[in-house]
C-alpha cells in the first residue's frame, strides 16, 4: 500500500511523492487493516486481497481520470461510470501501460495462492490471532492521524491541494461522507440587481443593436472540443480552419471568450448556453438540475412565437439529455434515431451527415410562418481525435504525425470542412440570410496532463510559449447575421454564460423576468467576471486582465496574465475572489430552489 501510494502521488501531484505519505495515506490503510483483524475470522487473506484490489482500482481510476481531465475524481465523479461505455475510446487513450504496475502484487499473490502448499502455509500463519490491545492502539493512533489530516484542511478551496493536504484516501472518504456546508440563499434575496452588483456591472440604459435581428431564426452551433488557438492557425502554410477563419473575418469575433463547463462537459455547455446559469458543484447539470422547471432560451423564444429544436447525432439518453431537453422545453430533439449510423465517427453520425440532414430540416422549418431556434451540436472532433483516414482533409507535417496534437488538429480541420459545407448549404437554401448565427466551442480539446513531451513541444511551437490553463479554457465565439453584424474583432471578455443575454438583446427579447448570470457582450463591454469550477479549482476566475487559479485560499493562488508571457500580471483581487464564489453560490441557491417539473408518465 505504501508503494502504491507513492506511485499514485507521482502522477497526481505536481511535487510528486514525499515522506508525508507515511502520515497521510498509511493511517487510513491501517484503519481498514485493523477492522479486518478485529472482525475477520475466516478467509482473512481473501478479505485483505479484496481490500487491496479495491484501493488499487481506486488509485488506477484516479490516475486515468486525472490524465484525461486534470482533476482528482471523487465518488460524485465515479458515479458516472455508466457513461464510460459510450466514451471508451477517450478513456482508453488516457491509459498508459505503466499504470498497470499497481496490479503486479495482486498477480503475484494470486499465483502464490494457486500453489497449494504455499497457500496452506500462508493461511496457517494468518490464522494466528493478533494482539487485540496492539490492534486497538494502532486503530486509535490511525484515527487521530486521519482526523489531523482531514479537519484542518477542510476549508481549502483547491481540490487538488485539499487532496494533497489530507491524503488521497482521506480526501475520498471526506468527499463521500461530508455534507454540503453552505446553506442556500433565500430565493427572495436572489434578484437581478443583486447578481449584477456582485458581478460589478450595471444594466444598460440604451443598449446598442437592441432588436436588430428581431424576427430572424436563431441557429446556435456548438463545436466539439474547439479551442481558440486554432483560429487563423497555419501549419507549414496550411490553414487549419479556413471556414471558421472566413466566418470570423466577416462577423463579430470574440477571441477573449472562455468555457465554464463542469463534469457534464458538452452537455454542460448546452445547459449554460440555454439558461445563463453556472454548472452545479457536484455532478453534471443534466443529472443535478434536469428535474427542475428551468427558465431557458427555448421558453423565452417560444413566448415570441418560435419553434425550437436541438440536433445531436448521439443517443439522447447519453448524459441524460432527454430529461435536460424536457426541462429546457425544446419542442423536439433529433438524435441518433434521426441521423442514423451509416457514416459514423466515434459516437454517432459524422459532422457531414449532421449538417446535411440538419440543413434540410432547417430549410423545411424555414418555410413555416414562425421563426425557429435550432441548437446544433457537432461531435466528430471528439477526444481522442483519431478520425478515419477517409475524413482526412489535410496532410500533416512529419513532426505532427502520430502525435495527440497532430490528431487534434486533423480532427478539427475535418470539423471545419464539414462546417463549411453546412454554411454553403444554408446560404443556398436561403436560411442563412434570414438567421442569426452563433458559433462557439463547447470545452477544451487538449488536456494539459494528457500531453507527451513531443506534444508539449508542438504546442510551444504553435503558441510561441508554454501551453497553460489560460489557453486550455479559451474558446472562440462568433456571431453573424446578414445586415446586422460586420467584420469586427470584439476584445471584451466573455464566457458561455453570456450567450443567452447577448442573443436576447439582438433578437429584442426582454430578460426583465428572467434571472441570468451572464451579461450582454455587445453593451456591457468594460468589465466581466467569470467564475470557474471543476476543470479549474473552486474559487478560480477570469477577469479582464488574468486567469486566477485558487490555492488553499486566495493568498497562495496562481496568476496567469491573459496578454501572454512576458507581460507582468495585474493581480486579481481578493474581492473578486470572494465575488466569484458568491456568484456560484447565488446560482446554486437559485436553481436548487426552482420548483420540480412534472414528470411525464
Amino acid at each position: 500500500m505504501l508503494a502504491k501510494s507513492y506511485f499514485v502521488w507521482y502522477f497526481l501531484f505536481e511535487d510528486g511523492p514525499s515522506w508525508t505519505i507515511l502520515l497521510k495515506e498509511i493511517p487510513f490503510v491501517l484503519l481498514v487493516f485493523c477492522l479486518i483483524e478485529w472482525f475477520a475470522t475466516k478467509r482473512k487473506i481473501a478479505i485483505y486481497m479484496f481490500v487491496n484490489l479495491l484501493i488499487t482500482i481506486l488509485f488506477f481510476s484516479l490516475i486515468v481520470y486525472h490524465n484525461h481531465f486534470g482533476i482528482i475524481a471523487t465518488s460524485k465523479v465515479l458515479e458516472q461510470v455508466k457513461q464510460v461505455g459510450a466514451v471508451k475510446k477517450s478513456i482508453f487513450s488516457a491509459i498508459h501501460p505503466q499504470y498497470m504496475f499497481m496490479f503486479v502484487d495482486i498477480i503475484i499473490i494470486s499465483f502464490i495462492m494457486f500453489r497449494r502448499q504455499m497457500a496452506l502455509n500462508w493461511k496457517s500463519s494468518m490464522s494466528l490471532k493478533a494482539n487485540r490491545k496492539a490492534v486497538t492502539a494502532l486503530f486509535c493512533i490511525s484515527i487521530v492521524l486521519c482526523s489531523f489530516n482531514i479537519f484542518p484542511n477542510r476549508a481549502s478551496m483547491n481540490e487538488t491541494i485539499k487532496a494533497e493536504q489530507m491524503g488521497i484516501l482521506n480526501y475520498e472518504a471526506y468527499s463521500l461522507l461530508a455534507g454540503q456546508a453552505e446553506e442556500p440563499i433565500n430565493a427572495y434575496e436572489i434578484t437581478q440587481v443583486a447578481i449584477d452588483e456582485t458581478k460589478g456591472i450595471q444594466a444598460s440604459v440604451n443598449p446598442v443593436l437592441l432588436g436588430s435581428a428581431k424576427g430572424k431564426n436563431l441557429i446556435i452551433i456548438q463545436m466539439e472540443s474547439f479551442q481558440n488557438f486554432l483560429m487563423n492557425l497555419s501549419i507549414d502554410g496550411q490553414e487549419v480552419t479556413p471556414n471558421m477563419n472566413k466566418l470570423a473575418g466577416s462577423s463579430f469575433y470574440f477571441p477573449r471568450f472562455y468555457q465554464q463547463v463542469g463534469q457534464g462537459n458538452t452537455s454542460d455547455a448546452e445547459f449554460i448556453v440555454n439558461t445563463s446559469f453556472y454548472v452545479p458543484p457536484d455532478g453534471p447539470a443534466t443529472q443535478i438540475y434536469a428535474a427542475k422547471e428551468l427558465p431557458s432560451l427555448p421558453k423565452l423564444l417560444q413566448e415570441q412565437g418560435y419553434d425550437t429544436a436541438t440536433f445531436h447525432t448521439n443517443e439522447v439518453d447519453f448524459w441524460n439529455r432527454g430529461e435536460l431537453y424536457r426541462a429546457l422545453d425544446f419542442n423536439r430533439y433529433y438524435d441518433k434515431t434521426y441521423f442514423g449510423e451509416d457514416d459514423t465517427v466515434f459516437y454517432g453520425a459524422s459532422d457531414e451527415v449532421l449538417y446535411e440532414k440538419t440543413a434540410a430540416e432547417l430549410a423545411r422549418m424555414d418555410q413555416n410562418d414562425q421563426p425557429f431556434y435550432s441548437h446544433v451540436i457537432s461531435m466528430s472532433s471528439h477526444n481522442p481525435f483519431s478520425i478515419p483516414e477517409n475524413k482526412y482533409k489535410m496532410t500533416l507535417p512529419e513532426r505532427f504525425e502520430g502525435t495527440f496534437v497532430g490528431n487534434y488538429i486533423r480532427a478539427q480541420n475535418y470539423a471545419d470542412y464539414a462546417l463549411g459545407l453546412f454554411i454553403d448549404e444554408l446560404k443556398q437554401n436561403g436560411v442563412w440570410d434570414n438567421s442569426l448565427i452563433v458559433l462557439y466551442g463547447d470545452h477544451r480539446g487538449l488536456p494539459i496532463f494528457s500531453l507527451e513531451d513531443d506534444d508539449q513541444v508542438l504546442m510551444e511551437e504553435i503558441l510561441g510559449h508554454e501551453y497553460s490553463e489560460r489557453e486550455l479554457i479559451n474558446i472562440p465565439l462568433i456571431i453573424s447575421s446578414t445586415g446586422v453584424t460586420t467584420s469586427s474583432v470584439k476584445e471584451q471578455l466573455g464566457g458561455q454564460v453570456d450567450i443567452l443575454p447577448t442573443v436576447s438583446n439582438l433578437l429584442g427579447v426582454s430578460l426583465n423576468d428572467h434571472i441570468h448570470f451572464g451579461q450582454d457582450l455587445l453593451n456591457q463591454t468594460t468589465y466581466n467576471l467569470l467564475p470557474q469550477r471543476y476543470y479549474l479549482p473552486t474559487g478560480s476566475f477570469v477577469n479582464n486582465e488574468e486567469l486566477f487559479l485558487s490555492g488553499s485560499g486566495f493568498e497562495d493562488g496562481q496568476h496567469f496574465t491573459l496578454a501572454g508571457d512576458g507581460v507582468k500580471p495585474l493581480k486579481a483581487t481578493e474581492n473578486e475572489f470572494e465575488r466569484a464564489l458568491a456568484l456560484l453560490h447565488l446560482s446554486d441557491s437559485y436553481v436548487t430552489q426552482l420548483p420540480d417539473r412534472e414528470v411525464e408518465e
